[in-house]
């Protein structure tokens, strides 16, 4: 793996701030839905924003 500058260093930080928040409120409105459908499709959002996150901390690692 290459080098990163800072300015991307900084693009992948906010990219994974982007992605944890959205993994943390697409699991809360899935604990909320009533609807099976509703409550699944924001479960695999949380998943993929999760999954998104993990890939992008190896950057980092």
């Amino acid at each position: 793996m290459s080098n990163l500058s800072e300015l991307e260093l900084q693009n992948i930080r906010h990219l994974i701030g982007g992605f944890d928040t959205s993994h943390c409120k697409m699991q809360e409105y899935a604990k909320e839905a009533t609807d099976p459908q509703v409550k699944q499709f924001f479960e695999k959002g949380a998943k993929s924003a999760m999954e998104n996150k993990q890939q992008l901390m190896k950057f980092l690692g």
